[in-house]
């Protein structure tokens, strides 16, 4: 067997074995974490360890998010294929592979410039030029491409920016880790007519949303 072939018996077992029995339904999601090539995400040493059911060490004390969280995450947008996506915290650029997968346009913010750097040149490789990377304090949100129809953030935050509220459209969702800086719940918030619905679902643990309208300092 080919290492080609090896690693798409993975993803299809990771997709069988984590994301199905736990719940995520949504095809089109399942087909694109069958799709996305996660190990080209990490380094070669943990390669072998990239469909684990884990999150994984990126550098730059981050992570990429366990495969599970990213493909919830994702189902929680509701995407139907004609979306623009504001992605909080590009990280290595596997969310953002995702999400190009399934939406129109992914705008995607890193404010770690040796990260973005790397998750661009990864996605251009792999042909994802729907996607624009920024680097920049994701907390402002990219407000001259707002506003969105969904907004997910990949960092957990003291509270919910008022900044990224405003960025989202009317029907949007804003998918989003809150809590302290070692545990957090996963909202999303649904922007109406009239305002704001949140609910809650899952507990998680996340690198903390660091910038002006999260935490302010890594400490």
């Amino acid at each position: 067997m080919s290492i080609f072939q090896d690693y798409t018996r993975l993803r299809h077992r990771m997709v069988d074995s984590q994301l199905v029995p736990r719940g995520i339904r949504d095809e089109r999601v399942l087909e694109a974490m069958r799709k996305v090539q996660r190990h080209l995400f990490v380094g070669e040493a943990l390669r072998s360890r990239a469909y684990d059911d884990n999150a994984l060490p990126i550098g730059e004390s981050q992570t990429i998010s366990q495969p599970y969280m990213v493909a919830l995450m994702t189902e929680l947008l509701e995407l139907k294929g004609t979306e623009k996506v504001l992605e909080i915290g590009t990280g290595s650029g596997y969310q953002a592979a995702v999400l190009a997968e399934l939406c129109d346009k992914v705008y995607t913010i890193e404010r770690i410039k040796s990260l973005g750097m790397r998750a661009r040149t990864i996605l251009d490789e792999l042909g994802y030029f729907n996607v624009a990377v920024k680097i920049f304090d994701g907390t402002y949100g990219w407000r001259e491409n707002a506003p969105f129809d969904g907004i997910i953030v990949t960092a957990g935050a003291p509270e919910i920016p008022q900044s990224l509220l405003d960025q989202l459209a009317v029907g949007g969702r804003l998918i989003i880790p809150v809590g302290s800086r070692g545990t957090q719940e996963l909202a999303k918030v649904v922007r109406t007519e009239t305002g704001f619905e949140t609910t809650t679902s899952i507990g998680c643990v996340f690198v903390p949303l660091l910038g002006a309208y999260g935490w302010k300092d890594n400490g």
